[in-house]
């Protein structure tokens, strides 16, 4: 048995991912700076750890990705600039084997990938479901916090009927959107 891994590289061109650039334009229109941040696929680009160690948004970021090809990409980019690991960092790893004692607090969670990845690899060796990262996540995001999904995933067809249980599930409220974003707000 090994990891589910994802064997498709999303590399340096960051147009593939436009939930990452829509992620730093809400950051930067909405003037939110300083806070902790999740980020659930990091792609090879690595944007939002990038800009988000810029002054102007001053943002930790914890990046997770699946893809060895991506996680090497950082392992360059913090080689090459090192300063970046002052404000971020990428793990590689399976975010469906996500456990609450080894993650921090957050004050912005993204799950912009959601239902894209979880298949029946992941049950052989006991990984948690789309419903089960969610509410850790949300579990592990400040009250006041943000939770945010893209609403261009090729899976968020999937995601839609997940997001609304989960929603049921934990104190969150849908606060709108931004471009592909879609946006909740933890009450409690």
């Amino acid at each position: 048995m090994q990891m589910h891994i994802w064997d498709v590289y999303w590399g340096l061109r960051v147009e593939q991912c436009p939930c990452d650039v829509h992620f730093v334009e809400w950051l930067e229109e909405a003037g939110i700076t300083g806070k902790r941040i999740y980020h659930f696929g990091t792609g090879g680009h690595h944007y939002i750890g990038i800009r988000c160690a810029e002054p102007e948004l001053d943002c930790t970021v914890l990046g997770i990705t699946a893809s060895p090809k991506e996680y090497d990409a950082f392992v360059k980019l913090a080689i090459d600039n090192p300063t970046i690991t002052k404000s971020y960092s990428a793990y590689f790893g399976d975010i469906y084997t996500s456990n609450a004692r080894l993650l921090p607090r957050f004050d912005i969670v993204t799950l912009f990938h959601s239902c894209e990845f979880r298949s029946e690899k992941n049950d052989a060796y006991g990984a948690l479901t789309d419903l089960e990262v969610m509410q850790l996540f949300t579990d592990q995001t400040d009250a006041g916090g943000h939770i945010l999904f893209y609403t261009g995933s090729f899976a968020y067809e999937t995601a839609k009927p997940v997001i609304e249980e989960w929603a049921k599930s934990r104190p969150v409220e849908e606060i709108g959107g931004f471009k592909t974003l879609r946006i909740f707000r933890k009450t409690a």
